[in-house]
């Protein structure tokens, strides 16, 4: 699958919202809940699988993280660099390449907007069970853990999360399909409806 000038664009565009959304936590700095920052990153990873597909999904979210490793701080609380892999919630930055693909592969075999709300939800639990699982294992091995720290309480932190999130989700769904039916249907656009 070649790319055209307009698929880096887009995805392109999409690094970018990753790291305006990651950031959202400057403005309100109080969202962070164990350590883990509350943004819009899971919002536009699921937008970006479903818009863009499964590979271009994939791929602008790998853009997106060795932009951050490489020291260009577009990842939470405007952190970058080699040391953000050995954080707790690294994980979730991992999990955003998956989540795309899912989303995207899911879509590219139908396009509805029952299949776009799905994928959604089901790129959200991909995301959560590899941030989470990171982050407890990084807790327990290599990061210094609070008192009393368990897999239960890695879980519960993100509940605070969760309501925003599954929100999100399915309105980043409906949000795709809107796409589907306005723009994404349009020639130029057609090859990125296409299963990979």
């Amino acid at each position: 699958m070649k790319f055209r000038t307009l698929d880096l664009t887009l995805a392109a565009m999409f690094v970018a919202l990753m790291a305006f959304g990651s950031n959202i936590t400057s403005l309100v700095p109080f969202m962070v809940v164990g350590g883990v920052p509350i943004t819009l990153q899971t919002f536009f990873a699921i937008l970006a699988g479903a818009v863009l597909g499964s590979r271009l999904g994939a791929i602008s979210m790998v853009v997106y993280a060795l932009v951050g490793l490489v020291g260009v701080p577009v990842f939470a609380q405007f952190s970058g660099g080699f040391s953000t892999l050995i954080s707790p919630t690294f994980g979730f930055i991992v999990s955003f390449v998956f989540t795309a693909y899912a989303v995207g592969k899911i879509v590219e075999n139908k396009r509805t907007l029952p299949a776009f709300i799905i994928a959604s939800l089901i790129g959200l639990v991909i995301n959560y069970v590899i941030g989470t699982n990171w982050m407890y294992f990084a807790y327990k091995f290599w990061a210094a853990a609070p008192e009393g720290f368990t897999y239960q309480m890695a879980w519960l932190w993100m509940v605070v999360p969760l309501p925003k999130d599954v929100i999100l989700a399915i309105f980043a769904g409906i949000m795709a399909a809107r796409l589907e039916r306005t723009v994404l249907s349009k020639s130029s656009f057609s090859h990125l409806r296409k299963a990979a």
